[in-house]
Parts: C-alpha cells; structure tokens; sequence
C-alpha cells in the first residue's frame, strides 16, 4: 500500500480555531499532505471557509448583527454579506447554550484576532506556501448541504469547482479531492458539472432526509459498487471503520476490505488526541488500529503532526 495522507481537519484545529489562516499554515508546516476546508456561500455568492451554515458556534455573529438572528434562534452565513462577515470574530468553537468550549483544552474561547476567509483566499495561501517552503500541500474541499444552497437560490457545486478550476484543480494529477455527503451531487459533480479531479463519496450514519442519501446502502458492496463508477474513494466515519476497538484488541470491519476491492480509497474521520473513542489507551494504539489493522489509505486529523509522525516512524523502521 501507498504511505496514507494525512488530511488537516478543518486545518490544524486542535491548536487553533478551525478554518482560520492560522489553522492551515500550522497544517502546513506541521507536514499535512492535504489541508481540508468545509464550503458555504455568504449573502452574496462567494464560497466561504466555513464547517456550518449557520455562524453562531464560531463567531461573535450574535453580538455584531443581533438582528439576523432566525426565528429558530440560528445565524446563518447566507444571511450576511462578505464584508460583514469579514467584520466577525472567530472563536474555538463553542456550545450555543452554555457558552463554553467544545473543547476545553484549546485554544482559549473569544481569544486572538482571526477572520473568516473565503475559498479564493485560501486556496492562494496555501499555494504561496507551497511556492515558498518547497513542500506541495493539497486542498480537499467540501461542499456543504449543497441542498439547502439551492433552496436558498444558490448553486454552491458550480461556485467551488469554479474557484478551484482557477487555481488550477481540475484533473486527477491535481492536488485535489472534492467532497460531499450528498450521493446524487456527487453524481452531478462528475456528470453534469463535469469534474475530472478526485472525487469522495462522504459517508454519515443511517439516512439523510434532506439529501435522499442512504448511508447504510452506500456502505454495501451494490452501493460501494455504484459509488466506483463515480468517484476515487469514501469518507466514512472511524465508527464505520471498526466492529470493536477494546483495550488491547481491534477487529476491524469489512468496510475497508470491501471499499477496495472496488478500487476505493478510504480516508475516514476524524482522530482527535483529546478525544479518543472509548477503550482506546493511546494515539499509537490507535494509529495502529487505523493504519495496519484497518489499513485506512488516510485519515483527517485535527493533530496532524501526531499523524505525520506516527507514519514518518512507521516508514523508518520499515514497517
């Protein structure tokens, strides 16, 4: 097998807030082979770097422009302009009830200066980067509840593959995976809007009302099968991953077996040092579990250097 990529989750947002300039240059320099950003639109039709449509659990959205708030209490990026959303704060994020972090241990809750970015000005970060350190880091871009964007009268699929065609992502030997939860999008990104990059079918739990996507059929080999005729590889959840993970004992499940015997590639989330599944007694043990039970061909990381140093030990000793 291929040494497995490392994939920045949301940039390196175990250190610092998620999908800020600073997450992804840590990424970078921390040795991420590819750094990840989740795409929304603002108001006015350009991608943003953003996990959630809604802003509230990262931002001081509610202080700036208390008058956007919908009647379900939510804010919703869609609801303002780029350069008001350029005005917000961004924080670690933090529970909507309570106030406090998700998790407690990061970065401080409504410290620093950080922005929201959009996909251009990312992407140009990343690719100076690049220029400047020598080292070629990918980008892996969501598209987010495209859905719910064409509810709001917005094509989000054609605004991101627009922005990463300008950079020069459009075909396979690119540095690039283009991904998405939604299997008819999927299905329309390499059709209808006729992207030739890296393509990965995402994969929650159970169905998906909003999408019509059935998870547990796409988990099967007829829907494996179907998701090879479209796409490079799956995105499952580490659930997925593992019947059992016990103290000392791993048994992995078919899932990884049965992905690549259609050719796919699995790349499954997340790894979180400060949020290890249940059993589980160290990030080695772990890395283990992933990389020669599962033998996972990547995986996201919000500690992507403890990754990246796992696998460099790995290739040292031969292993």
């Amino acid at each position: 097998m291929k040494q497995p990529i490392v994939i920045a989750h949301r940039g390196a947002s175990g250190y610092v807030p998620e999908h800020t300039l600073m997450a992804k240059g840590i990424a970078h320099a921390m040795g991420a082979d590819f750094i990840e950003q989740d795409v929304v639109l603002s108001k006015d039709g350009i991608p943003i770097v953003l996990h959630d449509v809604q802003v509230d659990t990262v931002t001081d959205v509610a202080k700036k422009f208390p008058e956007r708030r919908r009647d379900d209490g939510r804010f919703y990026a869609i609801d303002l302009t780029l350069d008001e959303l350029k005005t917000l704060n961004v924080y670690e994020r933090f529970d909507r009830g309570s106030g406090q972090a998700v998790f407690a241990g990061r970065y401080p809750t409504g410290e620093g200066e950080f922005r929201i970015v959009t996909l251009a000005e990312e992407i140009r970060f990343i690719q100076n980067l690049n220029r400047s350190t020598g080292r070629e880091a990918g980008i892996y871009p969501e598209i987010k509840r495209p859905v719910w964007h064409r509810e709001h009268g917005k094509d989000l699929s054609r605004a991101v593959l627009d922005v990463i065609a300008k950079y020069g992502y459009a075909s396979k030997v690119d540095l690039c995976y283009v991904q998405c939860f939604d299997s008819d999008e999927v299905v329309a990104i390499r059709g209808r809007y006729g992207y030739q990059g890296r393509l990965i079918q995402l994969i929650g739990e159970g169905y998906d009302e909003e999408s019509d996507t059935d998870y547990n059929r796409l988990k099967s080999r007829e829907g494996l099968a179907g998701v090879a005729e479209i796409a490079d590889g799956i995105g499952p959840s580490l659930n997925d991953i593992f019947q059992c993970v016990a103290e000392g004992e791993v048994v992995a499940s078919d899932l990884t077996d049965a992905a690549h015997s259609f050719g796919l590639q699995v790349h499954p989330w997340t790894f979180r040092s400060d949020g290890l599944p249940k059993n589980v007694p160290s990030n080695e043990f772990f890395f283990d579990a992933c990389f020669q039970t599962a033998r996972i061909d990547g995986l996201f990381a919000d500690q992507p250097d403890m990754v990246v140093s796992y696998l460099r030990s790995r290739t040292e000793k031969g292993s």
